[in-house]
């Protein structure tokens, strides 16, 4: 059971082509954020139709997991707090989007939201504790920024870990989290993109210019991690 874990696409077409390329080769695609770009000159909803569009398509060829990020929100909920709209009828292209939980094989994988407010932020609460009492060999989550402490939110200059993502894993213990935010981390003296906080193993893949998108390969039953990108590949062990 293979997964290919990235993110921070940022409306990069031929990044999605590669992913559409690499599908049939996984048993699922999961993208940790941003899939679209608000510095764009594309309209966002001109770049959902187009990202909507690509998804449908790599759903046809493997199971595909997306997390919603910050450059993804395009509207507001009914509580007032930023969302990204254009990401909930994922689910009909059968995506599996934002606050949805399904197993992939024996592993049990989590979409997180990016959350704007108190209100969004109970709900993913909700959702994780709700999902906790499911039976599974591994928990998954796909979380669009790194927790705080860990080298994975480290840019070179400064850290960006979100504080409340720590609070969860120190709470659930998921075994793993597919996080992405902060594209340098793994490119950066004091970043990384492998971490493990107690029992949780962390993954933030980055981003890089290019058709190929850095990406990292989870075999879930050797229990191996690969990371690769323009400088190379590395790898680790988390069974």
């Amino acid at each position: 059971m293979r997964l290919l874990h990235v993110s921070d696409l940022h409306y990069r077409l031929r990044q999605f082509d590669w992913l559409m390329a690499a599908a049939p080769a996984v048993d699922a695609v999961v993208i940790a954020g941003d899939l679209l770009d608000v510095r764009s000159p594309v309209a966002l909803d001109v770049q959902a139709v187009a990202v909507t569009a690509a998804l449908r398509a790599l759903a046809r060829e493997t199971a595909v997991f997306a997390a919603s990020g910050n450059h993804d929100l395009d509207g507001r909920d009914a509580a007032g707090e930023k969302a990204a709209r254009w990401m909930a009828p994922l689910s009909a292209c059968g995506v599996h989007g934002d606050s949805t939980s399904a197993l992939l094989g024996e592993d049990l994988v989590t979409v997180c939201p990016w959350w704007d407010g108190p209100q969004a932020r109970a709900a993913l609460d909700g959702v994780l504790a709700a999902a906790e009492t499911r039976p599974r060999r591994r928990w998954i989550w796909v979380h669009h920024a790194p927790p705080a402490g860990s080298p994975l939110a480290f840019d070179g200059h400064r850290a960006w870990g979100d504080e409340v993502l720590s609070g969860w894993i120190t709470r659930y213990a998921p075994d793993l989290v597919l996080t992405g935010h902060v594209h340098q981390a793994p490119f950066a003296p004091g970043g990384g993109w492998a971490d493990r906080l107690g029992s949780t193993w962390v993954f933030n893949a980055g981003q890089q210019p290019g058709p190929v998108p850095a990406h990292i390969t989870v075999d879930l039953d050797a229990g191996t991690a690969v990371w690769t990108s323009a400088e190379g590949r590395s790898s680790v062990e988390f069974s």
